[in-house]
Parts: structure tokens; C-alpha cells; sequence
């Protein structure tokens, strides 16, 4: 294991190599070759390569100060791009017809399977629903979702407008602002809350073609599994285990993440304070992203904190995943954090495998590091899994695994309890609901109280820590990978640093004994989601675990569901809403 030490001053920009790509034996994703049209432009380094580490420090200190005072965030002088992102790649090529079950497909197929005229969104509706109809009454993923009629209206209307995102079922997490379903963030505050406008990510998918099947169960204002509202009853299903209710689907993305393992959507919506997305994602054998803090909106998704919430998809593999990012990394005029950001680059390229002779290859060179500790840890099958993933991209060409990192020596003290100052941005979002009445806050109600007894000066150090860690992090962690195993979220979420999780393989479940998905969790240094987008398709073209499906549930796990536990769910009478009142 390598050494702690104390970490460097951080210089204003941080050097790092180029790259290009090698490759491996196809799997079921077949890899293709590094030939983008010629009709695009694309950058020959990824986006990292040219941020500046002060910058993001700054930026950081920025966002602090805004979260009390309203300051306007700086932008990236050193990158001339910025706004909205430029064309993307062309999806892989599907050929023939659909075959067998629809809701197999992956949302890269449902597209181009449109454009050839082969399929159509009503035909994925019509899927859809008879599955949630047939199912959803064990798994529990959606709190309430529009009637079969309004959905095919909206899929017939968009008939002749193929959008990137046409034809996809979309899981959005309950605290994204929907003006034709309720909006209740899990819990009894916002219960039977009806708001007058959809949330920016949610007119973003709209207008890409996402058909919005429902809203997705998640853990009480964010936090924790799914739950009856004010009660730590389980509802929600983990995909892999529908007869069991004890193995969690984790939280508090709950709903999204069983609804895309379990074929009711093709991809889920999450938000991540503290692991909420990759924590649900990695339970159901998911691919997902938490991207750079300020890449996504936050406007109109019921907060939890100003300075580290995040809203990212969850998807089955990494072009599904990048497919949704790029529609969902745009700068909004109603969120200044997504202001002055470098525009959002070619995700989808980044997340097509290419070809190096025979061989698989990450698009640019990479150097994969991990947590020390990462492969002696008590269980060894943990062990053996991640060792043999980090072996399997081992042999790919541009790809360079260095072993572990060296972490500082304040490394701990830096993030100790890190969501210590989480819930002091919130609580004036709750003030008002709080001075009504406490009891509907119920199991969250401690951390909103510790969130309003805080000082000022308190704060003030827990926001010093965040400037610090991220120091640590772009002089000393980063300077010497560019990917990085971890085995924790929390320091990502502190900073806004991206992450992304993929499945790496099964083993069974001590105590329900059912064979469930483990997986692996990626950092990046900031913008750093095309490099973690690249190691993922690169992995997924060279192995089969993200193709695999959970078994539908059976009349036990029917009877089980019927318990206390169930939860209230229902099925809108409005019709769902289309353009143009529904987008603006």
C-alpha cells in the first residue's frame, strides 16, 4: 500500500496526457472502429485535459458563497466552448426487426430501431405498460404514472418528430417537478403536491422524445430506501429479489433503479447527495452516472443541499447512460450552477467501444488507480471480483493500471462526517412546513433539526474542508490517475466530482441467498465523464454482466407484497402533458 502524505501546493492547471485507443475480443456490444463522421468535429483529448485546478477550486469557494449570499458563479476562462453541446455521434447501427420482448431492448436500439421505421413509441408504451400492469404491484417502483391512453396519445402525436431520446421509457425519481403527476419527494411534507411547471431535466427528456411512464418511489426526502411515507416500512423491490423484501434496492434513487433492473422503464432519473445514485445503481446490476457538479440542472427537484445535490441517469450500459447525459448536460438559465461551464462534449462517442487490431481499446490513454486497501478487503470474493475486472482492462490497449494512490495524510479529518453541513442548506427550503408542523418529517426530522441548530461558523468549516479535499484531490489523487476505484462516494459528493458505476458480476446474498449483481464505482477528476464513459463501454464490450436479467416475481413474492407494506400508488385521470405548455 502506498504511503500517506502530505499533498503538494496545487499549481493553476493540471498537466496530463492525450490518448488514443487499442482494443479486445468483441463481446455482446460489438466495438467499432475510431472512424467519427467527418461531418463532426471532436476533440482529441477528453474534457479534463483542459480545466485548470484552480479554477475549480474557485468555482467550489463560489458555490459555497452562493448557497448564502446568492453569488454569481465564475465561469471557464480557459476554455473558449461554452453553452449547450455541439451534435453527437451516430448511435450503433441496429439491424433486422425487434425481436421477442420489447422491453429487453436498450434505449440505443428502441431509437434506432424508430428512425428505421421498424418500431414505434407507442409500440414501447404498449410494452411497458402491460409489464408495470403485471408486475408493479410486487416491485413498487412508481408512486404514480399517467393512464396507458394518455401515454399513446403523446407517443402518436411525436410520430413524425424522432428525437435522440424518441420511444424511451423514462423512471423519473419523485422529486422531480412534474405538472401532470404529483410530486412527493417520498414523504408526508409534500404529500398530494401538484407543481405548476415540470423540472428542467424533465423538459429536457420531454423534448428529446422521453415518454415520462410514471414517477419513481424513492426514500423519504431523499434519504434511505424507499418507504410507506412516515414510517420505515419498505416498499419498493429490489429487481433481483422481488419475493424478498429484504434485500434492499438501497436508496434513496429507489424506484428509478428497480424500475430500469426490472424492465418497467429503459432508463431511470436519480439525484445524489450521498451515494443515492450509484448506491441503487450497483444494487441492481445498473450503469450510472453522477456527473460534475453543475453539468446537470437542479431546478425544479425538491433540494437537499445547494452545493453537492446532483441529478444523473441510471441506465443498463454505458451508451444508454451517455445517450441521456447528453441530453440532460445543458446550461439553464434558472440554475446559475450550470452557468459558465465548458459546453458538454461527444458522450456518445465516448461511450462507443473502438478497435485497435483484434482488441478492444479505451479511447484515450488512461491510467487507472485504486483505493488503497481496494483488493484486501475481509470478504474475498470482493476481492477476486474486482481484481479480475481491473485485470480485464488491464489488457486493453491505452490502459495503464498503477496500482494504489497515495491519499494525504489529512485525508480522514478532511472527510469525516461528510454530509456534516448537508442539511444546513436545506432547512430554509422546510422553514415554513417545519414551523407548521414537525411530525410530517417524521424519520428525517432529526438530521432537518441538526441542519437548523448549526452555527455559522460551523458551516464556515465544513465549507473549508470541501476547498481542501478538493485540493488534495486535484494536486495529489489525480495527478497521478485519471480513473480511480473507490470504495466510497462521499468525497465526490463533497467536491461535485464525477462518478460512475457499472456491474462486474454476481454472488449470492448471505441472508435472503438469492444470487444478486455487485458492481464497481469509478471517480474522475472534474469533467472527467467521458474518460469514465470510455472504461465502462471498453469493459461491457469485453463481458456480458450488464445483459443479464432479474427473474420476474412469483405468486410468493405476490402474496408477500400484498402485506403491510404495500404502498399507495396511482394512476393519473389527467391526460400527460405535451408541447407547448408542458415544456415551457
Amino acid at each position: 500500500m502506498s504511503s500517506r502524505r502530505t499533498s503538494p501546493s496545487t499549481p493553476s492547471s493540471m498537466p496530463r496526457r492525450s490518448t488514443r485507443p487499442r482494443s479486445s475480443r468483441p463481446g455482446r456490444r460489438t466495438p467499432v472502429a475510431d472512424t467519427p463522421s467527418p461531418s463532426l468535429h471532436h476533440d482529441d483529448e477528453p474534457q479534463d485535459v483542459g480545466v485548470s485546478r484552480r479554477w475549480v477550486v474557485n468555482r467550489i469557494a463560489w458555490t459555497s458563497a452562493a448557497a448564502t449570499a446568492g453569488a454569481v458563479l465564475p465561469a471557464a476562462p480557459a476554455l473558449a466552448r461554452t453553452g449547450p453541446a455541439g451534435p453527437s455521434s451516430p448511435l450503433p447501427e441496429v439491424k433486422g426487426k425487434p425481436k421477442g420482448d420489447l422491453t429487453e431492448l436498450t434505449a440505443a436500439q428502441i431509437v434506432g430501431y424508430i428512425r428505421k421505421g421498424r418500431l414505434t413509441a407507442a409500440d414501447m408504451v404498449h410494452a411497458y405498460v402491460d409489464r408495470i400492469e403485471e408486475h408493479d404491484d410486487v416491485y413498487q417502483a412508481y408512486v404514480d404514472r399517467p393512464s396507458r391512453k394518455a401515454l399513446v396519445a403523446l407517443a402518436e402525436r411525436r410520430v413524425s418528430r424522432v428525437g435522440p431520446l424518441a420511444g424511451i421509457g423514462l423512471a423519473p425519481k419523485d422529486n422531480f417537478y412534474t405538472r401532470d403527476l404529483l410530486t412527493e419527494g417520498g414523504s408526508l411534507v409534500y404529500q398530494g403536491f401538484r407543481p405548476t411547471y415540470n423540472a428542467t431535466a424533465i423538459k429536457l427528456l420531454r423534448r428529446a422524445g422521453g415518454l415520462v411512464l410514471g414517477k419513481a418511489s424513492m426514500g423519504p426526502l431523499a434519504g434511505g430506501r424507499a418507504t410507506v411515507y412516515g414510517t420505515e416500512i419498505p416498499t419498493t423491490r429490489n429487481a433481483w429479489t422481488p419475493d424478498d423484501v429484504r434485500y434492499s434496492p438501497a436508496g434513496s434513487s429507489s424506484g428509478p433503479g428497480a424500475a430500469v433492473a426490472a424492465r418497467i422503464a429503459t432508463a431511470g432519473i436519480g439525484t445524489q447527495t450521498g451515494g443515492s445514485i450509484m448506491g441503487p445503481a450497483v444494487a441492481e446490476g445498473l450503469t450510472a452516472v453522477k456527473p460534475t457538479f453543475g453539468r446537470t440542472s437542479l431546478h425544479g427537484v425538491i433540494p437537499l443541499t445547494f452545493t453537492r445535490d446532483h441529478v444523473g441517469p441510471m441506465c443498463r450500459d454505458a451508451m444508454d447512460a451517455a445517450m441521456l447525459l447528453q441530453v440532460l448536460a445543458a446550461p439553464d438559465p434558472k440554475d446559475p450552477r450550470t452557468q459558465g461551464l465548458p459546453a458538454a462534449p461527444d458522450y456518445i462517442r465516448a461511450a462507443t467501444p473502438v478497435v485497435r487490431g483484434k482488441r478492444t481499446a479505451l479511447r484515450w490513454k488512461t491510467r487507472i488507480g485504486y483505493w488503497p486497501g481496494y483488493l484486501t478487503t475481509s470478504d474475498e470474493a470482493t476481492n477476486k471480483m474486482r481484481a479480475a475486472t481491473l485485470r480485464t482492462l488491464e489488457r486493453m490497449h491505452n490502459c495503464s493500471v498503477i496500482g494504489e494512490v497515495t491519499i494525504p495524510d489529512d485525508w480522514d479529518a478532511l472527510t469525516a462526517n461528510p454530509l456534516g453541513g448537508s442539511y444546513a442548506e436545506p432547512t430554509p427550503a422546510f422553514i415554513d412546513k417545519l414551523r407548521e408542523d414537525v411530525r410530517p418529517f417524521a424519520q428525517r426530522l432529526p438530521r432537518m433539526l441538526n441542519g437548523m441548530l448549526q452555527s455559522g461558523d460551523t458551516y464556515i468549516r465544513v465549507q473549508q474542508a470541501r476547498l481542501l479535499l478538493a485540493q488534495r484531490m486535484m494536486a495529489q489523487v489525480f495527478s497521478s490517475c485519471d480513473v480511480l476505484f473507490t470504495t466510497s462516494t462521499g468525497a465526490f459528493d463533497s467536491v461535485g466530482f464525477p462518478l460512475l458505476c457499472m456491474p462486474t458480476g454476481f454472488s449470492p446474498d448471505p441472508t435472503t441467498g438469492y444470487t444478486v449483481p455487485r458492481g464497481v464505482t469509478l471517480g474522475a477528476a472534474p469533467f472527467g465523464e467521458q474518460r469514465l464513459l470510455s472504461v465502462a463501454a471498453a469493459f461491457q464490450a469485453e463481458t456480458t454482466f450488464h445483459l443479464v436479467r432479474p427473474p420476474d416475481p412469483t405468486s410468493a413474492g405476490r402474496a408477500d407484497a400484498a402485506g403491510p407494506g404495500r404502498a399507495a400508488r396511482r394512476v393519473a385521470t389527467v391526460p400527460a402533458l405535451d408541447e407547448p405548455d408542458d415544456l415551457e
